[in-house]
């Protein structure tokens, strides 16, 4: 607590903010014209301030509304009579953007000693709600409605027939002018009859259908989101461990939560194998929640003590499971120490309404990219060779990535607060969130390789996790850090200019600026292309045969639609982009498997390719003077070489 509360002491000192208002600087530095329609004038906003909320604030959330999708929230909250201003979550921990849906909070009411007491919202900050508490009121009665989404077009789902997924920070106001580790929640829920449920609070009680959990400071309620459904199975994938760890299943059907012990033995590894790579734990349990669906929307969000999940309904009964989903629940673990544990000192903020920074997202998200790649094949829930595919995957797409020429990795940590999740038609050449993500475990791949090159194999950044993350076993307080911390615990285990090492990386941009590629080679392994894919590649790379991004440079998808227009690439340069439909190819109906033969045939030749292509009612002939033909990036041993890749992927065994 002593370490939390001088941490923010700095960054209360550090942003700038009024003493007693929460403004953004911006607004601050530019005076605003005065509201001229309201009942009367809003007081500002109070800022966060280091003190206990005086009481405790009941809430209790009904999960049971399937039919319209509805989540109804009352809650209880101790107050005194003047001025209180009441706050929906904005920045929601792991979205790093202003993401908290307050479009969707409707029919909020406020009631005192039986007596409606009305609200002004905000008119610059729409998540907060100003009221006047009476004399004599003590405590309010405040409800209101998540009016949850019928569909992923928009807002994900998170409510099924058969699960829900109730994320606290989007079911509930909280008072302004506290930091929201001193706000304490007394949380309960209503559930579905017969429903069971996955969590990291503490059930208090289960009476019935209410289930009721120990009180807990917001900041942590926040942080402890709820998977609930009608199909529920909780596994223990650490047995006999000095914390409990547990994978807890909700599935469409009761078929889907059913567990092999393959399985079981493959988490049970991945516990293991994280505790060997950090030495030490920060949570005093840790709660897997994993959705086998495909009726709810897509997640992977990490907490600190648990982490959203989602995967196909038959996931674990499948032959080739996706590995994607197979490496999302190591990458999500990792956040426990990475991300939550130690965390950024921008993303460090004193409420949920104080914009985070996210300048280190190549670490938060980067790193932690790393170490999930890396668990998942020494924990076995994947191979050495199907990690090798999945590298050359990501080494392949930066390679080629021609956005670079104008934006530097670290200006892509503000993608989300450039817009969370919008439309990109020019992926490419804009760049996005998978940039700090997977262009930064090239960087880490980069320092990993360095290191043990540096010290004959002695010292690897497995030193640098366990010195940065494994330390304060139990904890799970955030321990905020800086670049600068960075740079001295990998000097720490290996001395060299990390600084430039790093910036170098990070800040590349311009026509000449390449990809962090310099790891792979000194694993032992150089990236190339090729026209022919091995079963597994084709496996994995499930949209290879409409892939010619790095041939053409587009993709086909549903009917034919072009799409994934590479920027500056033979398609780009004759018109394309996306909307476009593939028509014919050369004298044949257009299609994926006639377009491969027609690049595969112009391979080496001088003849071009000729496609007609339609938009509308338009209609265009290109002629292609393309000759290098189909190309799918591959990682191929360097004769002679340490295979570090290997090393790196090995179980470790102490």
């Amino acid at each position: 607590m002593m370490i939390r509360t001088a941490a923010l002491a700095l960054l209360l000192t550090s942003a700038a903010l009024p003493a007693l208002a929460q403004v953004p600087a911006s607004q601050a530095a530019t005076p605003l014209p005065a509201p001229t329609s309201l009942p009367h004038a809003l007081p500002p906003i109070p800022a966060p301030q280091d003190r206990d909320y005086p009481g405790v604030i009941g809430i209790r959330v009904d999960l049971t509304d399937l039919d319209h999708k509805v989540i109804r929230v009352r809650q209880t909250v101790p107050v005194s009579a003047g001025h209180l201003v009441l706050q929906y979550p904005k920045f929601i921990p792991g979205n790093h953007a202003d993401t908290g849906p307050i479009q969707l909070v409707s029919g909020v009411t406020v009631t005192g000693n039986g007596r409606r007491i009305e609200w002004v919202r905000d008119t610059v900050d729409p998540h907060a709600f100003h009221l006047d508490i009476p004399a004599g009121v003590n405590e309010i009665e405040v409800a209101f409605e998540w009016l949850t989404q019928p569909d992923n077009a928009v807002w994900r789902v998170v409510m099924t027939p058969e699960m829900v997924n109730l994320q606290w920070e989007k079911a509930l106001l909280y008072p302004a002018g506290y930091n929201h580790d001193r706000i304490t929640f007394a949380p309960s829920v209503v559930l579905p009859t017969g429903w069971q449920y996955g969590v990291a609070l503490d059930t208090v009680s289960r009476e019935g259908d209410v289930a009721t959990f120990a009180p807990i400071s917001l900041e942590h309620l926040a942080d402890s989101p709820m998977f609930a459904g009608a199909h529920y199975r909780r596994v223990d994938i650490d047995p006999g461990g000095r914390s409990p760890v547990h994978l807890n299943l909700v599935g469409d059907t009761a078929a889907s939560v059913n567990i092999t012990p393959e399985w079981v033995a493959r988490y049970e590894s991945l516990v293991d194998q994280a505790d060997r790579l950090f030495g030490a734990r920060h949570y005093d349990r840790y709660e897997f929640l994993l959705a086998l669906t495909s009726k709810m929307g897509g997640i992977g969000l990490e907490h600190h003590r648990s982490s959203e999940n989602t995967a196909a309904p038959n996931y674990f009964s499948s032959a080739s499971p996706s590995y994607g989903t197979r490496v999302l629940l190591p990458h999500e673990y990792v956040h426990s120490w990475n991300g939550k544990y130690r965390r950024p000192s921008d993303e460090y903020v004193q409420n949920l309404n104080i914009p985070t920074q996210n300048t280190l997202m190549w670490v938060y998200e980067g790193q932690t990219q790393y170490w999930g790649d890396v668990l998942t094949p020494r924990s076995g829930l994947g191979t050495v060779e199907e990690a090798v595919v999945n590298l050359a995957g990501v080494a392949g797409f930066y390679d080629q990535q021609p956005g670079r020429q104008w934006r530097a990795l670290q200006d892509t940590t503000n993608h989300n607060l450039l817009g969370y999740r919008t439309s990109n038609p020019w992926p490419s050449w804009m760049r996005g969130t998978g940039d700090y993500y997977r262009e930064a475990l090239l960087i880490w791949l980069d320092a990993d390789t360095l290191i043990r090159e540096a010290t004959n194999e002695r010292k690897s950044l497995d030193d640098f996790a366990r010195a940065f993350y494994g330390v304060e076993d139990g904890v799970w307080e955030a321990r905020p850090y800086t670049f600068e911390d960075v740079v001295s615990h990998l000097n720490a285990v290996h001395p060299h200019d990390w600084a430039t090492f790093l910036r170098t990386r990070l800040d590349a941009v311009g026509p000449d600026a390449e990809a962090p590629l310099a790891g792979i080679e000194r694993a032992g392994w150089r990236l190339t292309y090729v026209d022919e894919l091995t079963p597994l590649e084709k496996r994995m790379n499930s949209g290879w045969a409409n892939d010619f991004q790095y041939s053409l440079g587009f993709s086909l998808g549903a009917g034919g639609r072009i799409g994934g227009v590479v920027w500056g690439s033979p398609a780009f340069e004759q018109g394309l982009g996306a909307g476009w439909d593939l028509v014919a190819v050369g004298d044949r109906v257009g299609s994926a498997e006639a377009l491969r033969d027609a690049v595969t045939a112009a391979k080496g030749g001088t003849e071009p390719i000729a496609l007609v292509v339609r938009r509308g009612d338009e209609f265009r002939t290109l002629s292609f003077a393309y000759h290098d033909g189909l190309r799918y990036p591959r990682l191929v041993r360097i004769e002679g070489t340490r295979d570090r890749l290997a090393d790196i992927f090995a179980p470790r065994r102490r």
